[in-house]
């Protein structure tokens, strides 16, 4: 069985690292749901607080870059099989989700992303910096980049080799992303998904028992390539997955 999250029990003989790279839109849920019967300005201070909190204190970081997510995505145009977060058009929102999100970027320097989401621009900077930064969220698809991670709402600390970061990308091509709306084999969740990929060694076998996967299901294996696209973080402007073999 491979060991997805590896914690740190101890310090490191490393220096820990001292930027910090945000995926800040859960920012403005944790806090802009706690804080509906609040006026905005507590639920301002509150995330002010949090944030600062755990880059400061939590991670002892010097600085933090920060990105919030855009309303235009390559995504959509990507899905073919169902809509991509087509199960969101009704989600509701909280009720200082527009204030929140201004605050961020103005008082904490929050940058609104274009053509791509916050994590797409995580995962982009984080390839400049490997060990040297914290990438901290509470979203298991950034759980694909390689290096130091943080959940601040766990208060985890834990890192992601190479490996484990594209065996997890794999795991979810097997189960699909009901957050997302992204589709995958019916039946399969992640203890079925770990008995697929247990033998796998290589970026190569992952995708060799990801295509049999499919296959047996009955499931055209293109449907890999959409939902790869579809799951994975890019790591340069303008990057869509492709499988290994092309």
């Amino acid at each position: 069985m491979v060991t997805l999250l590896k914690k740190m029990t101890q310090t490191s003989s490393k220096e820990e690292p001292k930027l910090v790279l945000l995926d800040a839109d859960f920012l403005v849920y944790r806090i802009g749901f706690t804080t509906e019967e609040e006026p905005l300005r507590i639920a301002k201070a509150r995330l002010t607080e949090w944030l600062e909190d755990f880059i400061y204190i939590n991670l002892k970081a010097d600085h933090y870059l920060a990105w919030i997510t855009g309303k235009t995505n390559f995504r959509y145009d990507i899905a073919k099989t169902v809509p991509y977060k087509g199960n969101r058009k009704d989600a509701a929102k909280p009720k200082y989700y527009e204030a929140l999100r201004e605050h961020l970027v103005r008082r904490h320097g929050a940058i609104l992303t274009e053509g791509e989401e916050a994590d797409d621009t995580v995962a982009i900077e984080s390839v400049k910096h490997l060990d040297k930064c914290w990438i901290v969220h509470v979203d298991k698809d950034l759980n694909q980049l390689h290096g130091w991670h943080y959940n601040p709402v766990k208060d985890e600390k834990y890192y992601i080799s190479q490996f484990e970061g594209l065996y997890n990308f794999y795991t979810q091509i097997l189960t699909g992303d009901r957050t997302d709306n992204i589709e995958g084999l019916n039946g399969i969740g992640p203890k079925k998904a770990e008995k697929a990929l247990k033998d796998c060694k290589t970026e190569a076998d992952l995708h060799a028992a990801v295509c049999k996967m499919y296959s047996e299901h009955g499931v055209d294996i293109e449907r890999i390539t959409e939902n790869g696209q579809l799951l994975w973080l890019r790591r340069y402007e303008g990057e869509l997955w492709q499988p290994p073999n092309k």
